[in-house]
């Protein structure tokens, strides 16, 4: 009896000390948890450049109803959540062993300021915690339209409210959500070109857009054959076989993309104010080539607030470049338009067999690869003629970042995607025979072909043979329209063009 008293009293005081400990653990568990996130913790450990600067001037900080949002609130789950403490923990193990572990100076402060990386660290379940009525007072038609298509598709589209609202918790001043106005203007001493290009013979020459002081290089390319494709390897993609022997005739290819100075002379020379039916602006630019209708004004600011001038013009639809290359036609009095697939690989194969026209291979330059992560990578040949994730800086660089391919031609890979003209088909290349001369590529399709990789771009999608295709739908899930806007992509950033010019009307071309 008294053994079984004894057993019974340690029992009870086990289970009053347990009630004790866990209280103490749970009190002192939940103080630890508030400390953690107060701003003033967050901001010891993230040493993110003007962030605290950036986040007190946004709407987050500073707005009419004097409401605060914290560090947390954003970029944790709603508190009270499971979800909330793994993300917490596993957040902050990781902010922790990058404080102590990683050099803050090596890092890419840029690329954490735009949307592929927010959308990470940002929770959409913590916006709609807060902003519980997404038709409140006082909403404009334009953003209760926005917000109705939201709804719509949301889940379709893995639409996020940051997809719209990227400054509202860090202000941005490169970053604006509204229709743009204005053009930027080219400043200093301009010389304007009286007249085009005199091209008599089949070699290197400038063009001058008459009028302007815009003037680009186009490199002459010889005809030839070469094997166009990639047979089946590790590397290599279903799209891109089987491989066929292509024999292309002479043509003429711009040393670089199409600069903003030059589509932005595109623009106000042609732009269209309102909002014009897309199928009448097709037929009326078809049947009258003279009077070409250009772009509406875009939404937000096109060039990301990474600047004009030489930079790569981006966001612009395949239509708007179809439509650039017709209005670049009429100044100039040659045929320009955008190279076909066949024309475009050719170019950056430049001669060579390999995955790239550079040395190297995706598995010298894999940042996945293990053995990569523990010995490094020596990227000095990919680094020379390429940008592309590891040295972009997370935006699009100017065509003196790199050097020419052997052909004398920039930036086909990496940098941007650039369309080409042929509609896009994972079975493109076996609709044909295994020896064709200057394919077009299939007849009809929904989307258009795209090459060579861009600056967010592993080393895998730089290949010459790398295929890849528009995604309209996709990269038009924020464009507040409606119906979506002809002219540009809201939710693509590196895409534009280059243009080709057809050797026999350029040779025959006499002013």
């Amino acid at each position: 009896m008294l053994i079984k008293e004894g057993i019974t009293k340690w029992l009870l005081l086990i289970l009053v000390s347990g009630i004790l400990i866990g209280f103490l653990l749970t009190l002192g568990g939940n103080k630890v948890l508030s400390y953690t996130s107060t701003d003033e913790y967050c901001q010891s450990c993230h040493v993110h450049p003007h962030a605290d600067d950036s986040w007190k001037k946004s709407v987050h900080y500073w707005n009419e109803s004097g409401t605060r949002v914290s560090c947390v609130q954003c970029h944790l789950p709603p508190k009270g959540t499971f979800k909330h403490l793994s993300a917490k923990t596993r957040t902050g193990l990781h902010d922790l062993y990058a404080f102590y572990f990683k050099d803050s100076s090596q890092y890419q402060w840029e690329s954490k300021r735009q949307l592929e990386y927010a959308v990470k660290i940002v929770f959409n379940e913590s916006c709609l915690n807060c902003h519980k009525d997404l038709f409140p007072k006082g909403l404009s038609t334009e953003g209760g339209t926005a917000h109705l298509y939201y709804e719509q598709k949301a889940e379709k589209l893995n639409l996020q409210c940051i997809n719209c609202h990227l400054d509202a918790g860090h202000y941005n001043p490169d970053y604006k959500h509204e229709k743009m106005t204005g053009i930027p203007v080219k400043k200093g001493n301009q010389v304007l070109f009286s007249l085009p290009a005199i091209v008599t013979n089949f070699e290197n020459y400038k063009e001058f857009i008459p009028g302007t002081s815009i003037a680009f290089n186009m490199i002459a390319v010889n005809g030839g054959s070469f094997n166009m494709g990639s047979s089946e390897n590790k590397f290599s993609k279903s799209d891109e076989g089987p491989v066929r022997n292509v024999t292309l005739s002479p043509f003429f290819m711009a040393e670089v993309e199409v600069s903003w100075d030059a589509f932005w002379t595109f623009y106000g020379s042609t732009m269209s104010e309102g909002r014009i039916d897309p199928n009448k602006i097709i037929e009326h630019n078809s049947n009258n080539p003279d009077a070409i209708s250009g772009p509406t004004p875009p939404f937000g600011i096109p060039d990301q607030g990474w600047g004009s001038g030489d930079r790569p013009a981006i966001t612009m639809t395949h239509y708007a470049a179809h439509t650039y290359c017709q209005w670049l036609s009429k100044v100039t009095g040659k045929k320009y338009r955008l190279p076909t697939e066949a024309e475009w690989e050719y170019t950056c194969r430049a001669g060579t067999k390999t995955d790239y026209f550079f040395p190297g291979n995706p598995g010298k330059y894999s940042s996945s690869s293990f053995h990569n992560k523990i010995f490094g990578i020596d990227t000095t040949d990919i680094n020379t003629f390429a940008v592309y994730k590891q040295n972009s800086g997370g935006k699009t660089q100017e065509p003196s970042f790199v050097k020419a391919n052997p052909f004398g031609i920039k930036n086909m890979s990496g940098n941007i995607m650039e369309y080409c003209s042929d509609w896009y088909a994972a079975d493109a290349y076996s609709q044909t025979g295994k020896n064709i001369s200057n394919p077009l590529g299939p007849v009809s399709g929904t989307e258009h072909v795209v090459r060579g990789g861009n600056y967010t771009s592993e080393a895998i999608d730089l290949r010459s043979s790398a295929r890849s295709k528009t995604d309209s739908e996709m990269w038009l899930k924020t464009d507040p329209q409606q119906p979506k806007s002809l002219w540009w992509y809201s939710d693509i950033k590196g895409i534009g063009f280059r243009v080709v010019c057809e050797a026999n009307s350029s040779l025959t071309f006499k002013n």
